[in-house]
């Protein structure tokens, strides 16, 4: 699977393990920054370019990190087709995908350790949308809003 990874300075030591991880899992991994720490930069600088390319179907999925994960969450929903989600348990990084399509899960680089993050990335990854009539009445609902 091709997958973008994204970080503000609060995330990059969470995104440089996670993008060795995903590649170690044979996943192909597009970075899009931040490279190297430096307090003065702003999520949106990144997540939002990883989030146009999983809107535009570029990467297959999304990983952004930011301290919190809450602005990178916030950030990237703003964009069309894309469906993300702060996640810091296992059930809802499956069934975000399984139910509701979520196509970039959003983690907190200061908030949650690498164990947790591999393991919430593992289910995301994992699951699939189930595309069933009442997901599809749902989403056609969601899809709405952005026009």
């Amino acid at each position: 699977m091709t997958i973008g990874i994204a970080t503000d300075h609060g995330g990059i030591e969470l995104k440089q393990q996670l993008q060795a991880y995903l590649e170690s899992q044979g996943h192909t991994v597009r970075d899009f920054g931040a490279f190297t720490y430096d307090a003065a930069d702003d999520f949106p600088d990144y997540v939002v370019p990883l989030a146009r390319a999983v809107g535009a179907g570029e990467v297959e999925r999304g990983v952004a990190v930011c301290g919190s994960g809450v602005g990178a969450s916030i950030a990237a929903n703003k964009i069309n087709n894309v469906r993300a989600c702060l996640i810091n348990e296992s059930y809802s990084a499956r069934q975000g995908v399984e139910h509701d399509d979520m196509n970039m899960i959003c983690l907190g680089g200061r908030v949650i350790g690498i164990e947790l993050a591999k393991e919430l990335l593992n289910h995301f990854l994992g699951a699939s949308y189930q595309n069933l009539p009442r997901q599809q009445r749902r989403m056609g609902k969601v899809a709405e809003l952005e026009k």
